[in-house]
């Protein structure tokens, strides 16, 4: 069966996601749009609007054209905001970029999208310029702030965010056309459901009509204050932390990352209404001592997404702070997030649902059994209430496909347009969503998305190691890690604290490998595919042990 929103459909928005965020700052005027959490300086919605179309000009004078693809490479700020709606505005597509990326990891990524331009901030020049190198044809690398032989985007702009006097002035004008059905905004880096990381192609129309989908459901407003921690990057920080509050008139208080002391302190100076977070930082607020330091009584509200929820930590946290339950949302990347959330005014939502559907989006489960094969072989069987299969979804939110991989992409929608999320889950007779497992081999270490393919692929360039095989597992925190099971080349002495350094040399650090376990072989089909489950099963037996692999 299909299942449906119970909630009355909207209008799919036909806009350049500039126009849908920031088309009513006029509207908003001298109302606050973004507080820098640190050093306090404030952006009004006037002076966003300005700002954010001065670097669109810029830009253009610069010689960024339309459908040019540029990297944003930078923490939160103040200026993150009309860096992306500038580029976007001037008919660029962004694609964005983890702030920890080693030079390689940046490289890749800009490579695979042909991006030509760079923007960065000064502390991570160095990253930037070694990635460029490693590719080559970067037109220009850019700052967000100062840094000597590099321009800037507030001189490019010839505005700076909390300068007062240029809310007053015309900002300059810059008119690209915008279809909204078929020009990328963003292009984000996702593993879909396994494998090395992809291009998601999120056009201007899919991205602005989630918006309006996840309006019933959020407390968005002027007046309200919601604490952007998440990273703008990862697209649950650019719409729920960004996007979503600038367009309904929020302020956004932004901090650059996530240090719990700084986070409490903001919540408390800046009385913040709402926070939309992971489950480290909820687990944070169940647990930590510090928390009972601080002033909270602002807050109103708390969403848990990207990684699931332990329902007993969400209980935890919500009868320490005195709030309603912590709420859950549902989505990936590749559905310009969302697709369910658990609404606000809910009463006594039922413990562990990631929520119901958005309006406008159509749901399946689809049995787990293997269709068959043939030409008499049919589709995997729809199930109904309570019976457990994968998630399948279809909404005007699902991205166009994955950039220059059409296989990888008819891999994950089919041809009548449904995205295959990888996840199990079930639905209740209410309607509600409950994520009991998942098909995918993706990692979600924090929130953050971690491919065992792109691990394996590097630990068997070590030359100590003959095979390995990368699972995702559980630390006492309820955090999901990665876990390495190698083989050693024979007569080999690699430690296995040597092979987790070589790994941490050579990545990010949310893709560290943090438990490794050496083993005869790896279980492998008669195809070559690994089978996880074989290890996953290895996993739950030794876990009731101490032993069973070095951790981190």
């Amino acid at each position: 069966m299909v299942f449906h929103s119970e909630y009355e459909d909207v209008p799919v928005l036909d806009q350049p996601i500039h126009e849908a965020v920031l088309g009513r700052a006029a509207e908003y005027g001298d109302a606050p749009a973004l507080i820098d959490a640190v050093d306090g300086t404030t952006v009004s919605y006037r002076q966003l609007d300005f700002f954010h179309r001065s670097v669109a000009a810029g830009l253009a004078a610069a010689g960024v054209r339309k459908g040019d693809v540029v990297a944003l490479h930078s923490p939160n700020s103040i200026a993150y905001p009309a860096v992306f709606h500038g580029a976007c505005r001037a008919g660029a597509t962004v694609t964005t970029v983890h702030p920890l990326a080693t030079p390689e990891e940046f490289a890749t990524q800009i490579r695979d999208c042909a991006a030509r331009w760079i923007i960065t901030v000064s502390r991570l020049l160095d990253v930037a310029r070694r990635a460029a190198e490693l590719v080559g044809g970067i037109e220009e690398i850019f700052v967000c702030d100062r840094a000597e032989g590099h321009r800037s985007v507030l001189d490019l702009s010839g505005a700076r965010p909390g300068d007062s006097s240029e809310s007053r002035d015309r900002a300059p004008g810059t008119t690209v056309p915008i279809d909204p059905a078929e020009d990328i905004a963003v292009l984000p880096y996702s593993s879909g459901t396994t494998g090395a990381p992809k291009g998601v192609m999120l056009t201007h129309r899919s991205v602005s009509t989630n918006l309006v989908q996840l309006h019933p459901f959020a407390r968005m407003g002027p007046g309200e204050r919601i604490l952007a921690v998440l990273p703008f990057f990862h697209i649950y920080g650019l719409t729920a932390l960004l996007n979503a509050p600038l367009r309904y008139g929020a302020t956004v208080v932004v901090l650059p990352r996530f240090e719990l002391g700084q986070f409490l302190a903001a919540i408390e100076e800046h009385r913040i209404n709402g926070l939309y977070v992971a489950p480290p930082i909820v687990l944070a607020l169940a647990k930590h001592p510090s928390v009972a330091r601080y002033d909270l009584s602002s807050l109103e509200y708390i969403v848990s997404a990207a990684a699931p929820l332990d329902a007993g930590l969400a209980a935890a946290c919500s009868a320490r702070l005195g709030l309603p339950p912590v709420r859950q949302a549902y989505g990936m990347t590749e559905l310009s997030p969302g697709t369910h959330v658990v609404p606000l005014d809910a009463e006594n939502p039922p413990p562990g649902t990631v929520g119901k559907l958005f309006p406008g989006t159509e749901m399946r489960i689809l049995s787990l059994e293997e269709p068959g094969e043939g030409p008499g072989a049919g589709p995997a069987r729809d199930l109904g209430v309570d019976e457990e299969g994968e998630v399948a979804i279809r909404g005007p939110q699902v991205m166009k496909g994955y950039l220059g991989r059409p296989e990888a992409t008819a891999e994950m929608i089919d041809q009548d347009g449904w995205v295959h999320t990888g996840d199990i889950g079930r639905v209740d007779e209410d309607g509600w969503l409950f994520i009991v497992d998942r098909v995918k081999e993706l990692i979600k270490y924090k929130g953050y998305q971690v491919a065992p393919a792109e691990l394996e692929a590097l630990l068997l360039t070590h030359p100590a190691v003959a095979d390995a095989a990368v699972i995702g597992v559980y630390d006492e925190d309820g955090n999901e890690v990665p876990k390495a099971f190698a083989v050693r080349q024979a007569g080999a002495r690699l430690t296995e604290e040597e092979l987790m350094a070589y790994v941490a040399e050579r990545v990010a650090p949310y893709k560290k490998i943090r438990r490794t376990e050496f083993i005869g072989a790896v279980p492998r089909a008669t195809s070559g595919k690994i089978l996880r489950r074989e290890l996953r099963e290895r996993e739950r037996r030794n876990s009731g042990r101490e032993t069973g692999g070095r951790r981190a």
